[in-house]
């Protein structure tokens, strides 16, 4: 093995990430959509011919774009083995063999030197359209892959550097808006050529063996850094779950269980126990379930240097074939971020246990996926895709409030809106508000960051709206006491009527829209951190100021009186906030075998308490871990009043607590049950 010294294994480190960010500039540069060239959805990497992550840029690529791609290209080494030659490009978008969704389409474009795979790029873009059923090909009403769009296998779509016209008519005849998606095309393509270019000058300085020797020295770097980092908590087995929102005419819920095991320097994620694989587009194949733990543990462990597969190595993730973190076809696929959420959320409750309360409030919940699409009447007899995604507000943490609408810190620095004179200068649609949404980040000592509010007008007939969200029903949860933040919501005003497009919140396909229509986008804020009875009231002034709480909630929520020239009444404030805390409900657990129910955590709670809350059987209840993430149960059954306040949990969810039966917990009200 040829040896690096320490000065040239800098340059050489750097020089990768440099590739990487000269990709992203040229695909912005040259894209045909606005996703890519203003909203950024698409991310670049560099890899070798061990499938493994050499670079990416910190900050800006998305690990659910870039992680996936070891399996993408351990597909490609599979069906085609020693048949890769110099000039051979290949496409990618299935999920079950390391795709992400079908609108994810990855350019792989291998590199060779010494007659070897050598280090080369690879581009994953969202492409606004893969041929689905709804406009934009993104729906929460799609029961099988095949509602979604053209599922490209491993294709060798440019072979020794000639394009496969034959493959590529097949494709683009398939999709909307053809001119948009051949150009995107052309641009990965070219992106790829300049970043190869790139590549071999390095070699052509350093040489073939200098490069592949640094390689190998930084991924054992980062993998030496997780295992420090892995090997300073406390050894044991961590459980959590947390659930995404399915179902057709009311909630069904779906589980993502996480064993989390702590051993020595290394950790395994066990997914067993997660729900069977839906008939709806919450699934996802064998890469995003790693991918969402990955991230998780890196983000908690060793946030500041860089990723590459080295930091891989010291984690085991075990995903269940046949459920939603690991689903065979025809399992539709679309919703493959709300797992991968779903999968980070668990993870985090889990790991929680083992960071002693370092723990974030929970986040937005996805993609928030919004498409509008239809007949362009600019250009007739083409279709018009406006598609945004609005960010939210993420988590308060010890220390600090939650950010407003930004991207999560699990996301890459991709654009929180797309500008509005680009949306306006490309599509039939009016912006008419875009405002911070008060009052919804998560209640806490530190709050949670808000959601956004943005109203756009639809100026065009005919055309449809399709929804793929999370967090429509059940709010992003607030850690160590803190409360919840506001659930998102996707709806349309009509003559100043709300209009709901579906009956479960978050889940819209093809939704007729009506010419002026006003497109309602509500984003969901960060939950909170801590008891907001222990915010300071001078920040609970200055957020009302600032118009991000009410003078409503900061008296109900926070218990801050304020006089009637703005200043803080002291006493009044402290006889609010006694009365507030002496309000909350509490129960006394104790365990029940018999609740450890397949879908969604059951619990038994006494009639008293369930009429305080205004809750009944079906409804959803919040159980506090004042140290961690909450626990949140499905009532399944009322236990007799008049015997003190209880509520029965299986013993595994007592765990989920870290406590045990007789100890008492406050208990709060999340969901009625009812749409």
């Amino acid at each position: 093995m040829t040896a690096v010294d320490p000065i040239t294994l800098e340059v050489l480190r750097e020089a990768f990430v440099s590739i990487v960010r000269e990709m992203r500039v040229t695909i912005i540069r040259t894209a045909y959509s606005s996703i890519l060239y203003e909203g950024e959805d698409f991310s670049c990497v560099l890899m070798d011919g061990d499938a493994q992550i050499v670079a990416m840029s910190k900050g800006q690529d998305h690990p659910l774009h870039i992680v996936p791609i070891a399996w993408s290209m351990k597909a490609v080494r599979e069906k085609f083995g020693d048949d890769i030659h110099p000039g051979d490009m290949f496409l990618h978008n299935d999920p079950y063999t390391g795709g992400t969704h079908l609108n994810d389409v990855a350019l792989i474009y291998p590199v060779f030197a010494d007659g070897r795979l050598f280090v080369f790029p690879v581009v994953r873009a969202h492409w606004g359209d893969v041929g689905g059923m709804s406009p934009g090909s993104l729906s929460g009403g799609a029961t099988e892959i095949f509602q979604e769009g053209v599922r490209i296998p491993p294709i060798r779509i440019i072979d020794r550097g000639r394009p496969n016209e034959a493959a590529l008519d097949l494709i683009f005849s398939n999709m909307r808006g053809p001119r948009e998606r051949m150009g995107d095309f052309d641009a990965m393509i070219g992106t790829c050529k300049k970043a190869a270019e790139r590549v071999e000058g390095l070699a052509a300085k350093y040489g073939t063996a200098t490069v592949r020797a640094a390689v190998t020295e930084l991924m054992d770097r980062a993998e030496l850094r997780m295992r420090r980092a892995i090997g300073a908590l406390r050894d044991g087995e961590y459980v959590y779950e947390a659930h995404l929102e399915s179902g057709r005419e009311r909630l069904e819920p779906l589980t993502v269980r996480a064993r989390v095991t702590v051993a020595g320097e290394t950790i395994t994620v066990d997914l067993t126990g997660t729900s069977p694989q839906t008939a709806g587009p919450t699934n996802v194949g064998p890469a995003m379930a790693p991918t969402g733990a990955f991230t998780i543990i890196k983000s908690f462990l060793d946030p500041g240097s860089d990723v590459n597969s080295g930091a891989f190595r010291p984690l085991t993730v075990i995903t269940p074939p046949g459920t939603i973190v690991n689903a065979n076809p025809p399992a539709p696929c679309g919703g493959m971020v709300e797992v991968k959420y779903c999968v980070e959320t668990a993870v985090m409750g889990a790991l929680a246990q083992a960071l002693d309360g370092r723990v974030a409030g929970d986040l937005k919940g996805g993609g928030n996926h919004c498409y509008v699409g239809g007949p362009d009447p600019r250009h007739p007899g083409e279709t018009f895709i406006f598609y945004e995604y609005p960010a939210g507000g993420t988590g308060g943490f010890e220390g600090g409030d939650g950010s407003n609408t930004v991207r999560a810190w699990t996301e890459s620095d991709m654009t929180t809106l797309q500008p509005i004179e680009a949306i306006e200068q490309r599509y039939p649609v009016r912006v008419e508000a875009t405002a911070l949404r008060e009052d919804s980040g998560g209640p806490g000592r530190w709050r949670g960051g808000l959601g956004l509010t943005r109203a756009v007008r639809i100026l065009a007939a005919h055309t449809r709206l399709s929804v793929l969200a999370e967090k429509a029903v059940l709010p992003p949860f607030g850690v160590c006491g803190g409360g919840a933040g506001a659930t998102n919501r996707f709806y349309l005003k009509r003559d100043g009527q709300e209009i709901a497009p579906s009956p479960l919140p978050g889940k819209v396909s093809a939704f007729p829209i009506e010419r002026d229509d006003v497109l309602m986008m509500e984003s969901s804020g960060g939950g909170g951190f801590g008891d907001p009875l222990a915010r300071d009231p001078s920040r609970v002034a200055a957020d009302v100021a600032e118009g991000y709480v009410t003078a409503a909630a900061a008296e109900s929520v926070y218990g801050v009186v304020s006089l009637v020239n703005g200043a803080i009444d002291a006493v009044a404030t402290a006889a609010r906030r006694a009365a507030l805390g002496a309000a909350r409900r509490r129960v006394r657990l104790t365990a029940a075998d018999d609740l450890d129910a397949p879908r969604g955590r059951a619990v038994r709670v006494d009639a008293d308490t369930a009429a305080a809350l205004g809750v009944t059987t079906g409804a959803v209840v919040e159980l506090v871990n004042p140290e961690g993430a909450p626990l949140r149960a499905w009532v399944v059954g009322l236990l007799a009043a008049g015997h003190g306040h209880r509520a029965e949990l299986a013993p595994t969810a007592l765990g989920m607590l870290a406590t045990a039966s007789g100890a008492e917990v406050e208990i709060r009200a999340v969901h009625s049950g009812s749409l």
